[in-house]
């Protein structure tokens, strides 16, 4: 429809493009308060948590001034401490009090979705008795416009993707199956579109899993399912496909969820529930 599919790059551009032209526009007036010269400036953070976004705090700032100097005391994926220096820059002065505030959005909104994805993958370390083990992943409710961002942060934060977009696999959901008229139905009209993507289908209850395993699906989205009904459909598929428990999932939970086996645990409120992780930049 779009002629092609945006890659995390493609879509790092169109997020620094779009953040200066909401920001910065035709002009900014504010910066020209200050004489053009180099100065040096630190970039703190207020409590801790993992960095993510180095690559398009760096890219903003460097459509402003592609001399700008950036020295990381911290790197992708690292947790940050509280009150750390997380890097120095040398970098013209217009350019950088125009580019303080998109590139601090991203590294705060980054961050925080890395950070809570490392609680959550830490939340199920070592309990689930899967021999794969138990993987956290995002859904597609993201900000509009940072998808590729969001799920990138995800994956520095020690998640696993759920399908990128609409283009990346099939996830029939009860609508896709009402419209269909059953499961068996769905899974037909979704292997004969050879997509060459994979396919998964939501089920509700335990008589659906039947009807899915019968239908040989081989990715199960088990939606709003009990921990006891979870153990159930472990048993019940006994490995013919994969299982992802979703549904209004909390923290408090992952772990009693890691350990019925399943093989996945999805979460909107990775990328849905955004805060901002507290960050202050100060020009020496």
């Amino acid at each position: 429809m779009f002629g092609f599919n945006e890659t995390v790059a493609q879509a790092r551009q169109r997020n620094i493009h779009d953040a200066l032209m909401e920001d910065v526009g035709m002009h900014d007036w504010t910066a020209q308060l200050v004489p053009s010269k180099t100065v040096q400036a630190q970039l703190m953070v207020r409590q801790a948590a993992v960095l993510c976004g180095v690559d398009w705090f760096e890219e903003t700032l460097k459509t402003l001034d592609p001399l700008a100097a950036i020295t990381w005391h911290y790197q992708e994926g690292d947790m940050m401490k509280t009150d750390s220096v997380v890097c120095d820059i040398s970098a013209n002065s217009r350019a950088l009090l125009s580019a303080e505030r998109p590139c601090i959005n991203f590294l705060q909104t980054l961050s925080w979705t890395a950070s809570i994805t490392r609680q959550h993958v830490d939340a199920i370390a070592g309990v689930s008795p899967n021999p794969q083990g138990c993987a956290v992943l995002d859904t597609r409710k993201t900000i509009p416009g940072l998808r590729q961002a969001q799920k990138y942060a995800v994956r520095i934060g020690g998640g696993q993707n759920q399908r990128l977009a609409l283009w990346h696999g099939i996830l029939i959901k009860e609508n896709h199956i009402a419209a269909a008229g059953s499961i068996t139905a769905a899974l037909q009209n979704a292997v004969a579109l050879n997509a060459g993507v994979d396919i998964q289908i939501e089920v509700e209850n335990l008589t659906e899993l039947e009807e899915a395993l019968a239908a040989d699906a081989k990715s199960i989205l088990i939606d709003n399912f009990t921990t006891e009904q979870m153990k159930q459909a472990v048993a019940l598929t006994n490995g013919r496909a994969l299982l992802e428990a979703s549904g209004g999932i909390n923290l408090d939970q992952m772990r009693e969820i890691a350990t019925t086996g399943v093989d996945r645990i999805s979460l909107g409120k990775l990328t849905k529930d955004v805060c901002a992780v507290d960050f202050s930049m100060r020009i020496k």
